[in-house]
C-alpha cells in the first residue's frame, strides 16, 4: 500500500503521495507512446480482435493508475466529460485522420474505440496537469475560471477541426 493510504479506500493521501513532478511527463509520453500505437493499429491494420487486446489491456492499467493517483471523483468527472465531448472527440480523431486524406466514417464504429478512450484518458491528464500548473486545485474561485477557459479553449479547437473540414 502507497504511504498514506487507507484501506478504507481514502483516495486523497494516496494521491498526495505521489509526485506530481514526475507523474504527468511519465504518463503524457507512455500514453502518447501507447495511444499512437492504438491510433495506427486501429486506423492502419484494423484488426479489431489485436487492437482491442492491446489497447484494452493499457488502458484498464491507466484506469486504476488513474483511480489509485487521481481519486473516484476525478476519474468519475473524466467519463462524465467524455460522455458530452463526443463530437469533440470525432472531430479530432476525423482531423488527425484527414491529414492522410481519410475520415472517422470511412471506418466501422468498433475501431473507434481504443482511438477514442486514448484520447479520453489523454486529455483528462491534461485538464489535471492545468489544474496544477495553475495551482487551482484547491483554490475554488481560480478552480472555476480555469475550468472554464479549459472548456472554451477545447470547444474552440473542436469547432475549429470541424470547421476545416
Amino acid at each position: 500500500m502507497v504511504p498514506g493510504a487507507t484501506a478504507s479506500g481514502s483516495t486523497q493521501k494516496v494521491a498526495e503521495a505521489f509526485p506530481k513532478a514526475f507523474i504527468y511527463p511519465f504518463f503524457l509520453f507512455h500514453m502518447l507512446m501507447f495511444g499512437v500505437a492504438g491510433f495506427l493499429l486501429a486506423y492502419g491494420a484494423q484488426d479489431a480482435a489485436f487492437v482491442y487486446l492491446h489497447g484494452g489491456i493499457a488502458i484498464i492499467v491507466y484506469v486504476v493508475f488513474y483511480l489509485v493517483i487521481f481519486g473516484r471523483d476525478q476519474v468519475q468527472w473524466m467519463f462524465i466529460n467524455a460522455a458530452l465531448g463526443i463530437v469533440g472527440i470525432y472531430s479530432q480523431i476525423d482531423w488527425i485522420l484527414g491529414l492522410s486524406g481519410r475520415h472517422a466514417r470511412d471506418y466501422p464504429w468498433y475501431l473507434h474505440v481504443v482511438p477514442v478512450i486514448y484520447y479520453v484518458l489523454y486529455t483528462f491528464l491534461l485538464r489535471q496537469l492545468v489544474l496544477d500548473l495553475t495551482r487551482s486545485r484547491s483554490d475554488p474561485a481560480r478552480r472555476r475560471l480555469v475550468e472554464a477557459a479549459y472548456v472554451v479553449v477545447s470547444l474552440a479547437v473542436y469547432g475549429l477541426a470541424l470547421w476545416k473540414r
